[in-house]
């Protein structure tokens, strides 16, 4: 990628990150201009978005603050790394799930 490709897709890749409804809007807008840039960071941004919510239904259902609370700051840690990753410009992936998340959802942005 050059720098060209990553100043045009910084704003939608950021935006990425805002939670679901950011994701889905940014991968929407980035179907015409397919700008890998933000591709890369739309996956990223959905996977961590789909994985929270889905473990966060069944981490509520254990009604403990210390659970609760660890939960939400490993996923705070995820999105503040890969929301820094956006607006810095760089394609890293988020640590433990980022592979995962490139290789199930490869087919969005192409």
């Amino acid at each position: 990628m050059n720098d060209n490709t990553i100043e045009e897709g910084k704003t939608l890749a950021t935006i990425a990150y805002l939670t679901i409804i950011g994701a889905v809007i940014a991968l929407i807008m980035n179907s015409d201009k397919k700008n890998p840039f933000t591709a890369f960071h739309v996956r990223q941004g959905l996977g961590l978005c789909l994985t929270y919510m889905i473990l966060g239904y069944f981490i509520g259902s254990f009604d403990n603050l210390m659970i609760s609370s660890a939960f939400w700051i490993g996923f705070g840690i995820l999105f503040i790394f890969g929301l820094i990753g956006a607006i810095s410009g760089k394609t890293n992936e988020v640590p433990l799930l980022g592979p995962f998340y490139q290789k199930i959802f490869s087919n969005l942005g192409k």
